[in-house]
């Protein structure tokens, strides 16, 4: 193909159409030939393709403020850094804190404002962490250098944490019932409701920018709540006399799943989220029972409207089985009705008696399972896709994003796992290093995990009855 020196334009088009077949190492080298390599190769377009082809999702916001001008290079050169340095776990590629301050056992911790692993802010890094603890208090830490920024007064014994990252709030429940909201900058009380309930399940949501929040209590009822105002929206018996302790939303916010682990004949129930949010008077709550008994842990599957996957006790063995739903509203002239349908089903064989089943869903075909010392990843038809027994005590949390799973068990030490794609066979886990917790004479096991773009912590059960948050920040 012959080059015509005057249509520069043409020259340029071209050059950046065959750059787009080169990596990221060989786009820098090219840049350096001659002033026309170097214009093709620093289009943004070119590294803004990059971009989206690594991460899926990216948008104008990750490049930073009005003020602060970053190109889609940087941003591309930056991540990647960072998650090579999050893939090695190298002594030097991070820093590691711990967070003393509670006198009791940590029950909860979440990641506040800006840290998003889907959409993260790389340039103003500085990652705030909560944690709620049996002493009564909610504690924020500065996770990047290790301080306190707020505590709250001491309370009754906390139970349960979650927060809304959007409106910036903190949720918290204690083990008199009482929930209470928190200005996540400040610590600043907002609100307070009693639920009368010693244990409590928190599931927070945002339908169209509006603030909900459903609490199962131990009675077996489901609480809905509206704004951070905690203004009860309804309420509803789910399973009587038996505490609720799975509570989880669709990813198109139209469903909630609520049920308990405590009893074998129950079944967990669908519930339409627009009957709790805006309750019709003197109609209850559109709900309907998922055809399984047992049930030990749920998830939804997170790049789907609302496919729901199941473990439970199965009725022809002594093992479990796991079985996917799609749930779906029929609208006729006269009434609606919920429709829980069957997308697969399979046997699984844990070789666990462990009552604590830990269930995590990645993408649209990628399920992962932890029970004792194993983790397993499923694709939904049931192909077992890796298999892991690489702690020496029970794992005791699980923590997963797009780029890795962390599990934390109580042999102190935390596993990481990155995703990788195996070309033929898809997508599949491949396990890199582990992080120590420090000490056993002074810990007796990781209880929580969290982690962002950025940073991992957890949480270790002190032996004197304190916990410790342990804090490990990969710099990019």
């Amino acid at each position: 193909m012959t080059m015509d020196p005057h249509h520069p334009s043409l020259i340029n088009d071209c050059l950046i159409q065959i750059f787009t077949f080169l990596s990221e190492d060989d786009l820098i080298s090219v840049s350096t030939v001659c002033k026309d390599w170097y214009e093709a190769a620093e289009t943004p377009w070119l590294w803004r393709r990059k971009c989206l082809q690594r991460w899926s999702f990216c948008n104008l916001a990750v490049l930073g403020s009005e003020h602060v001008n970053h190109s889609w290079k940087r941003y591309f050169l930056r991540r990647s850094h960072l998650e090579m340095k999050m893939t090695k776990g190298q002594s030097g590629g991070y820093t590691c804190y711990s967070l003393r301050g509670h006198t009791g056992r940590v029950v909860g911790l979440v990641y506040l404002q800006g840290n998003s692993s889907q959409n993260p802010d790389l340039w103003n890094s500085c990652p705030t962490v909560c944690s709620a603890s049996t002493d009564g208090t909610v504690r924020a830490w500065n996770i990047q250098n290790g301080t306190l920024l707020w505590c709250s007064p001491t309370q009754s014994p906390l139970t349960e944490i979650v927060c809304d990252e959007l409106h910036e709030v903190v949720i918290t429940a204690d083990s008199t019932g009482v929930i209470k909201t928190w200005q996540s900058q400040t610590g600043q009380e907002e609100a307070s409701f009693s639920t009368a309930s010693p244990h409590c399940t928190l599931l927070q949501y945002n339908i169209n920018n509006d603030w909900f929040l459903t609490v199962g209590t131990s009675q077996g009822s489901v609480c809905t709540l509206a704004d951070s105002t905690l203004t009860k929206k309804s309420s509803i018996m789910v399973c009587d006399t038996f505490k609720v302790n799975i509570l989880l939303v669709s990813p198109d916010k139209k469903w909630i799943v609520a049920g308990t682990k405590d009893n074998s004949d129950l079944s967990p129930k669908v519930i339409y989220t627009e009957s709790l949010t805006h309750p019709s008077e003197g109609e209850d709550p559109l709900c309907q029972s998922v055809p399984v008994t047992g049930c030990q842990a749920a998830v939804f599957i997170p790049t789907q409207p609302a496919r729901l996957a199941i473990i439970y006790h199965s009725q022809h063995s002594n093992n479990k089985a796991l079985t996917v739903f799609d749930v779906s509203i029929k609208k006729t002239k006269y009434k609606s009705e919920i429709q829980v349908q069957q997308v697969e089903s399979f046997p699984l064989t844990l070789n666990t008696w462990s009552p604590n089943i830990l269930l995590e869903a990645r993408d649209s075909n990628c399920l992962v399972l932890a029970a004792d010392k194993e983790l397993w990843v499923y694709s939904l038809k049931g192909a077992l896709l890796a298999s892991f027994k690489e702690h020496t005590m029970p794992i005791s949390s699980i923590c997963l994003d797009s780029f890795r799973v962390v599990t934390a068990s109580q042999d102190l030490s935390l596993r990481v796992m990155i995703w990788k794609n195996d070309g033929d066979h898809g997508l599949t886990l491949e396990s890199r290093y582990h992080l120590l917790g420090g000490s056993h004479t002074m810990s007796r096991g990781f209880t929580h995990v969290a982690c962002n773009y950025s940073s991992i912590v957890a949480s270790t059960e002190g032996k004197d009855g304190k916990d410790v948050l342990k804090a490990y920040s990969f710099t990019s």
